[in-house]
């Protein structure tokens, strides 16, 4: 079941507010873009078949204007032979031809009345055609934006981010552990020896010693 019936439905159609009713908008104005295409497209057929009928007519005419000149022709014949009757007949077949051609003349004006609405039509068509395209793209931008916002919102207050939090707290717990480790490692060492201190001593003022000797003879170099 479409949403409109016809053409006139769709140019006295409020898009927006036809938009803000329905529970889906994306999926409303798509179909609202779709009907006014497939009408759009009748439309344009609709005055083709007129542009043709009056083509055809536009021939029939021109026949018609031949049989005219025909008839006239040979009742001026006819005359000139004193055959007065034939004259007569061949005027009244002449009149026919004028009268169906006068018909026709009057059909083909209603077929420019029919092609102005047409051409009317198709141009606000288009105008609404237009319109619902614009109101797409604004339904689409604001649905990706909602679309956007839920995300990441949900990335703020999610359980993936509780979750990877969680970890964090995991990871930090198992390396106070490993501090925790290193320096128990120096607690308890035993001190120094009274001898160890004192090699220690003797140990600096060899070092001591092998710098002085070294400046010494760095200076006399």
């Amino acid at each position: 079941m479409g949403i409109f019936s016809r053409a006139r439905d769709i140019l006295a159609a409020n898009v927006t507010d036809m938009l803000d009713k329905a529970e889906d908008p994306a999926k409303m104005i798509r179909m609202i873009i779709m009907e006014m295409e497939e009408t759009l497209v009748e439309v344009r057929a609709s005055a083709a078949r007129t542009i043709a009928d009056q083509k055809e007519l536009r021939r029939h005419i021109t026949k018609l204007n031949g049989l005219e000149d025909s008839w006239k022709e040979k009742a001026e014949l006819a005359l000139s032979k004193d055959r007065e009757d034939l004259a007569k007949a061949a005027l009244v077949e002449r009149q026919k031809a004028v009268d169906m051609a006068e018909q026709l003349t009057a059909e083909i004006g209603v077929h420019d009345d029919a092609l102005r609405a047409f051409e009317e039509d198709i141009s606000k068509l288009q105008a609404k055609l237009r319109e619902a395209r614009a109101r797409q793209n604004s339904v689409n931008v604001r649905l990706e934006a909602a679309h956007n916002r839920i995300r990441v919102r949900e990335a703020y207050s999610g359980s993936k981010v509780e979750d990877a939090f969680s970890r964090f707290d995991m990871l930090e717990r198992r390396v106070d552990i490993a501090e925790g480790r290193a320096d128990a490692l120096s607690l308890g060492a035993a001190p120094k020896t009274l001898e160890e201190e004192i090699a220690e001593l003797q140990s600096s003022d060899k070092v001591d010693a092998a710098l002085a000797e070294l400046k010494a003879s760095v200076k006399k170099g």
